[in-house]
């Protein structure tokens, strides 16, 4: 018995729709709010013992020096080194819980962020990476919790994957404190993952790589 998890909102390795993404390309702004709204979700197969299910969304491509991001007359290059940008993180899932319809976690983009997300009964969520993009930004700055979808910079010379992370625990409830992020959720797994499952969509802002 493998865990599986699966989608109906994008196909395996295809493009994420713009309704799930926090921005998406403009043709005269670059890039504008789009609709945000948390994907549908599906998984099978629990190994037995399975007592909880975490979920991260990560984005490996994001990029690890901001000179040239969102910027007139410039392009992020390609082959720039790039990082984790975390876009999601739930804990404590009932491991009778199955499935997450398309929008139960988020519908819309919340400036400030969402101060309390909705999710299963008795899940916890934690921060997402636009706490520390949006640091310092009068409008937008806030802590950000729970999902908000992909914004990568729109004149990114490459496409970015975002990898939906699945966890079987053995333990029902992570030790975590009241706020946290994906690597203090990752630090508290250790020893206690049973079986992971990723799923990974792309997307992009830059309209010369849109197909």
């Amino acid at each position: 018995m493998i865990v599986q998890i699966s989608s109906d909102s994008f196909a395996p390795g295809g493009v994420i729709p713009a309704t799930f993404a926090f921005a998406q390309a403009d043709p005269e702004t670059h890039a504008r709010l789009a609709g945000n709204r948390s994907p549908q979700l599906s998984w099978s197969e629990l190994p037995p013992g399975t007592r909880s299910l975490a979920l991260i969304c990560v984005d490996p491509d994001a990029p690890t020096v901001g000179d040239d991001v969102n910027k007139e007359g410039r392009t992020v290059s390609a082959d720039l080194t790039r990082g984790d940008f975390h876009h999601w993180v739930m804990v404590d899932i009932p491991a009778s819980c199955t499935s997450l319809a398309a929008g139960c976690c988020a519908d819309g983009v919340t400036p400030g962020g969402k101060d309390q997300p909705p999710g299963p009964d008795g899940a916890r969520q934690g921060q997402n990476d636009y706490t520390s993009w949006f640091a310092g930004d009068e409008d937008m700055g806030g802590t950000y919790l729970g999902y908000d979808g992909p914004a990568p910079p729109w004149n990114d010379e490459r496409v970015h994957h975002y990898h939906f992370q699945l966890f079987a625990l053995d333990i029902e409830r992570l030790d975590l404190g009241q706020t946290f992020t994906v690597p203090d959720a990752r630090r508290a797994m250790e020893g206690h993952v049973l079986q992971s499952a990723e799923l990974v969509g792309t997307y992009t802002q830059n309209p010369a790589l849109m197909g």
